[in-house]
């Protein structure tokens, strides 16, 4: 049985986006979660192209996603369309780096 999209964005809020020390569901860089019963596919971006931190949140979104879910076969795949913007974020975390609501 898959697991559902709210159980993989719980394990994924605990993936925490380096460089500003907020988890990455709340900064808005998931884009899109898809469980199906063997493999969870994520399509996630970054802040700017340019971030040093890629490789680690990639390896930290397989890793989490594995062991809170204990799916396997994690296929998380870096997008660019949409450009990220402020608007993503979660008012908690808006609020939290001091941007307006």
């Amino acid at each position: 049985m898959a697991v559902s999209k709210s159980e993989c964005l719980d394990a994924l809020s605990e993936v925490i986006d380096p460089e500003l020390g907020m988890n990455i569901v709340d900064v808005g860089l998931v884009y899109r979660v898809n469980p199906t019963d063997d493999k969870i596919e994520v399509d996630f971006t970054l802040t700017s192209p340019g971030c040093p931190l890629a490789e680690t949140i990639l390896n930290d979104i397989k890793r989490v996603l594995a062991e809170k879910t204990g799916v396997a076969e994690i296929q998380a795949n870096l997008v660019w369309n949409p450009p990220w913007s402020v608007d993503f974020m979660s008012e908690e975390a808006r609020l939290e780096l001091g941007f307006p609501i």
